[in-house]
């Protein structure tokens, strides 16, 4: 068994739901992010790549027929390099990279370019064939955009309410306070800010153009700078009357792609670099439907246990931000420095398009390791319907302490 590393990763700008990005293509979308990480390893033959594993999780409507292959197609790369698409939801980008880094592992292959694509302004609605032809009642179109859809009615009730609605439970269940929600919401918009402020993401995202004038986003576009507590107070409920879950304490709907080149040790020569970060564990869970926000407790838990040490050794973590409540009652649980979170920004203010997330926490905690010199660091993300994933990742860019 060999070990796998992460030797690049880039994506595309966030945009909001209906925003920037809306008039682009899920497949043009992960076509970018695709030339833009292979731009970062200019000595590496795209034709040496063995595989491409790609996450989407709507899948519905312009990602269809596997979006992986079409963003190797439309990016440029030879046709002899394969491609395949996953679906683990949110996690997907993150299991692809997972996937690829067990092949790379057992020597099935030795380069894999890894990510995931979303557009959740795109995605369409959809109509369930009839069991037979011409039924005579009205027909209902579902939308694809987010959570449960065309629900089986076997399903228990309480595994399929809103994401919304199960996160407030998460509130009660872990009395998660209305403004420690707030709060946790402000900090995410203002160090996003203060990293693009900074150049942080300069190395890390893409641009996009979005339209024959050449108008192109380079930016995230949910960002909200100056944000605070007591401005976010002013929001409603939107989920439970009364409740403390607003669009100001959750993740936006969003737009965008993300890669991760992998590879084995002995093809750094082929790639022309040296890697960032090594894969050093992987964890996955589950638990009832409803609790979905706090699985990436138990998954990080597994893959800490798989690198051999614990969570006294992480520098830097990467919790996607779906909600602020599940984020905050990982952390808790975790018992880490808050500080250590998301420092960057999350996804409340970068945004979560779905199928490209995991690629985006994964990408940004090896360039937040290399920034730093630390040497542990920890992504992890929850997953609708009960699943969460996190990975390890050691710093083998040089001077880790």
């Amino acid at each position: 068994m060999s070990d796998s590393y992460l030797y690049a990763a880039a994506r595309t700008p966030f945009g909001k739901f209906s925003g920037a990005l809306a008039d682009v293509r899920p497949d043009d979308l992960a076509a970018v992010a695709v030339t833009g990480a292979l731009a970062k390893t200019p000595a590496l033959d795209p034709a040496q790549i063995g595989d491409v594993v790609w996450g989407n999780a709507n899948g519905a409507g312009e990602d269809n027929r596997n979006v992986g292959r079409m963003a190797v197609l439309l990016a440029g790369l030879p046709t002899s390099v394969p491609a395949t698409t996953v679906n683990r939801l949110c996690g997907s980008s993150l299991d692809a990279a997972v996937i690829a880094s067990r092949a790379i592992e057992t020597g099935d292959v030795d380069i894999v370019l890894t990510g995931g694509v979303e557009s959740m302004t795109r995605a369409p609605w959809v109509l369930p064939k009839p069991s037979r032809a011409f039924p005579a009642g009205d027909v209902s179109a579902v939308s694809t955009t987010l959570g449960w859809r065309l629900v089986n009615q076997r399903m228990p009730k309480e595994w399929t309410v809103s994401l919304g609605e199960a996160n407030e439970q998460l509130a009660d269940r872990f009395s998660i306070a209305r403004d420690r929600q707030d709060e946790f919401a402000a900090r995410s918009h203002n160090l996003a800010d203060d990293a693009w402020n900074a150049g942080f993401y300069d190395d890390l995202v893409v641009p996009v153009v979005t339209d024959a004038k050449g108008t192109t986003v380079t930016r995230d576009e949910g960002i909200r700078p100056g944000s605070t507590a007591g401005k976010l107070a002013g929001l409603k409920p939107v989920f439970r009357p009364g409740g403390v879950i607003t669009a100001g304490n959750a993740s936006p709907l969003s737009d965008g792609a993300s890669a991760v080149l992998l590879g084995s040790g002995d093809a750094a020569a082929r790639i022309g670099t040296d890697p960032v970060a090594r894969i050093a564990g992987r964890g996955v869970s589950a638990l009832d439907p409803q609790m979905f926000g706090y699985a990436p407790v138990e998954a990080a838990d597994r893959a800490l246990k798989r690198a051999g040490i614990t969570w006294s050794d992480v520098a830097a973590v990467e919790l996607n931000e779906a909600f602020a409540v599940q984020s905050l009652a990982c952390v808790d649980a975790w018992g880490v420095d808050p500080e250590t979170v998301n420092t960057k920004g999350g996804a409340i203010a970068l945004g979560h398009p779905l199928g490209a997330s995991g690629g985006r926490i994964l990408g940004t905690l090896a360039h937040r390791l290399r920034e730093s010199g630390q040497r542990w660091g920890v992504a992890a993300i929850c997953i609708g319907v009960g699943q969460a994933l996190a990975v390890v990742l050691e710093n083998v860019s040089g001077g880790s302490r």
